[in-house]
């Protein structure tokens, strides 16, 4: 079997053999501290991209935050790592997949279909009572990944404003709601949210345990959010590009595929201060 969106933890221990596995635990506000969480104990087998080092590229505030890394960097990376065209690539972080999800969409964006989200991340892989690690993975033969269409479609601010020229896009924003409402001041130096932009919080996608809601639920939401619109009239964004994925994953689950991602997102459109912001919900 190949896993596209999810993979639960019981589908992982039966395949972790054929799989690549990664850990991508990050904390926006201290970026060593995934490496210490992956040093300290992960599951078997699973090797360590961080965020900022391996899967972002070359800071540029227009980009955001967290730009996008450079297309064949990133993929002599996960090459190295031992994946080809036809392996099952699993990610997983601490966060119910708001960090993980990065490198689920770069995968996608490398055009990779083969890879899928641990659901419940690694606190599923623990309850679930399966083993853990300290030890570094062995180094991988060098897999082959061709060079294929992009499965995602990326936006970037000139190409965001005219979208929203259509009258029929509709930008949703990841964030956490005092973030987007501009009452949180703590990441970025001004507040708020792009001009006619919905806020749907990650959170949202979530149940309790940290897992993925059900399909259908997820469905119900995002059509009752779509307002009638298509997927595709939708461009996913955060605060620099890497929780608006989990959004992008969810409509995925759902059965919505087709939105699009502003990868700068609030981060890089805020860079140019001629830009309007708004706040309030």
């Amino acid at each position: 079997m190949n896993w596209t969106t999810l993979i639960s933890a019981e589908e992982l221990a039966h395949a972790i053999d054929r799989c690549v596995l990664v850990d991508c635990r990050h904390r926006l506000d201290d970026p060593q501290a995934g490496r210490r969480a992956w040093e300290a104990g992960h599951i078997p087998s699973a090797h360590f991209l961080s965020i900022d080092d391996d899967l972002s590229g070359r800071h540029d505030p227009s980009l955001g935050r967290h730009p996008l890394p450079d297309r064949e960097t990133l993929r002599g990376k996960l090459a190295a790592l031992g994946l080809s065209d036809d392996t099952q690539l699993v990610v997983y972080d601490d966060q119910g997949g708001a960090m993980a999800g990065r490198l689920w969409m770069l995968a996608r964006w490398l055009g990779h279909r083969h890879v899928a989200l641990l659901d419940g991340g690694i606190a599923a892989w623990q309850r679930a009572g399966y083993p853990m690690s300290t030890e570094a993975p062995a180094p991988a033969t060098p897999g082959h990944l061709s060079e294929r269409p992009t499965l995602v479609t990326l936006l970037n601010t000139a190409q965001l404003m005219a979208a929203l020229q259509d009258g029929h896009s509709q930008i949703v924003d990841a964030r956490p709601a005092e973030r987007f409402q501009g009452k949180d001041t703590s990441m970025d130096p001004v507040a708020g949210h792009i001009p006619g932009a919905i806020n749907r919080p990650l959170s949202q996608n979530l149940r309790p345990d940290g897992r993925f809601k059900p399909a259908e639920v997820l469905r119900h939401e995002w059509e009752t959010l779509l307002a009638g619109r298509k997927p595709e009239d939708i461009i996913q964004q955060c605060g620099s590009g890497i929780t608006a994925n989990h959004n992008l994953l969810s409509m995925e689950l759902a059965g919505l595929p087709g939105s699009r991602l502003y990868p700068p997102s609030w981060s890089g459109w805020i860079s140019d201060p001629s830009r309007p912001v708004a706040k309030g919900e």
